[in-house]
């Protein structure tokens, strides 16, 4: 099957933050492909891939970059698709770095950017957009959506039955 959601990085060192983006789009059956692409040690790599995805059935990429960050910002100049990124932590600066260079787009080449490290919100967000076209992956949101809700009511049943200290000292907690 032709994938739908491009999942790209900057490193391989970003592939333990990028793969919550993964799990999520395998467990709503979203066909995805997964690459290193390199603003700065493949900038050729990443023109190709920005250009030609949409061409290749891609309709939403995600990319995660930190550091710097310029992934996704050049990415999002380069394609007429929905670019989400992913601010990846770095050792100095704890992501923070990165949130602020793939955030501050000018204005007219927006890239969604969700938290530090939470490649899991991209994954959501790519899916959510490819359901406003496919209404069984709509339905598929709507039931994730209904067992967050289940999750937490089921929470809050069981604190009200051990209290908070009891709660606090719990296995599952």
């Amino acid at each position: 099957m032709t994938p739908l959601v491009g999942i790209i990085m900057g490193s391989d060192s970003d592939l333990p933050t990028m793969k919550e983006a993964i799990a999520i789009c395998d467990e709503f059956g979203v066909e995805n492909e997964v690459a290193i692409v390199s603003a700065h040690r493949t900038p050729e790599r990443m023109v190709e891939y920005a250009k030609l995805a949409h061409q290749r059935g891609i309709k939403v990429i995600i990319a995660g970059a930190g550091g710097a960050a310029h992934l996704p910002g050049m990415v999002a100049s380069l394609t007429p698709l929905p670019v989400i990124g992913v601010p990846v932590p770095t050792r100095n600066l704890q992501g923070l770095d990165s949130l602020y260079s793939i955030v501050q787009m000018p204005g007219g080449i927006p890239v969604a950017t969700v938290a530090i490290g939470n490649a899991k919100n991209a994954g959501l967000l790519a899916v959510q957009i490819l359901a406003t076209a496919q209404p069984e992956l709509l339905e598929k949101v709507q039931k994730y959506r209904q067992t967050l809700s289940e999750s937490v009511l089921a929470k809050q049943a069981k604190l009200e039955k051990l209290g908070y200290k009891q709660y606090l000292t719990s296995p599952e907690f």
